[in-house]
């Protein structure tokens, strides 16, 4: 995994959702531009090929989920506990779709991503910092970038349902307002300077993870 990018000295003079995502833009932009989402906004990559991101998000999305519900009671953490955010069970509709009803027998995680989940469980379940830095990592993700893969999935493969259900947040009735409520969040929990360090370095590692399970399906 590539060493995380510098981040500012200064993390107290702006709100702290602005300093995330301008810390993270590079990272964001690089797994954007990995060849697997090229390949697969290029109309190169057919369901299958597609069907084995799906997979990968089973193995990341339960750690996270999992970490949510170790945060539940956390004073910090627990104000990032959105159940309407939560994407197993969403995962599940897609993968019996995908792969059949003896999905669960034929979905393996790549090198990466049991790396990826490592971390997760390293860093998320008893520090919300950690937590936070990998719930912001793919969540606001799939919320705002997500949605044009959900439309590729309608558009290329008349996939709209079962399939692409991981892209339907149906018990968010107002998107824009819902990030605006999160970075909200991020804005006013009171971090220390060194603790918002340490979550923008985490989120960068985050970052990294997943260009490295991007990378890996390429292969």
């Amino acid at each position: 995994m590539a060493a995380p990018l510098a981040v500012d000295s200064d993390l107290t003079q702006t709100p702290f959702s602005t300093t995330l995502r301008e810390s993270t833009r590079r990272a964001h932009d690089r797994a954007h531009h990995s060849r697997y989402m090229r390949e697969l906004f290029g109309g190169d990559l057919d369901l299958s090929e597609y069907a084995r991101l799906a997979a990968q998000y089973w193995f990341i999305y339960q750690a996270i989920e999992e970490a949510a519900d170790a945060m539940r009671r956390d004073p910090v953490g627990g104000r990032f506990v959105f159940d309407e955010l939560r994407r197993v069970p969403a995962l599940a509709v897609d993968l019996e779709f995908l792969y059949g009803q003896r999905w669960r027998d034929r979905v393996t995680p790549v090198p990466a991503t049991e790396d990826y989940v490592r971390r997760i469980r390293s860093v998320a379940f008893d520090w919300a910092g950690g937590y936070v830095a990998h719930h912001y990592t793919r969540y606001l993700g799939d919320l705002a970038g997500g949605q044009a893969v959900r439309k590729l999935l309608a558009k290329a493969h008349g996939v709209e349902g079962p399939g692409a259900m991981f892209y339907h947040f149906d018990d968010i009735d107002n998107v824009p307002a819902f990030r605006k409520r999160y970075k909200a969040l991020l804005d006013d929990t009171p971090w220390t300077g060194a603790e918002r360090e340490r979550i923008v370095t985490e989120t960068l590692v985050a970052f990294e993870f997943n260009i490295a399970v991007l990378d890996e399906l390429a292969q």
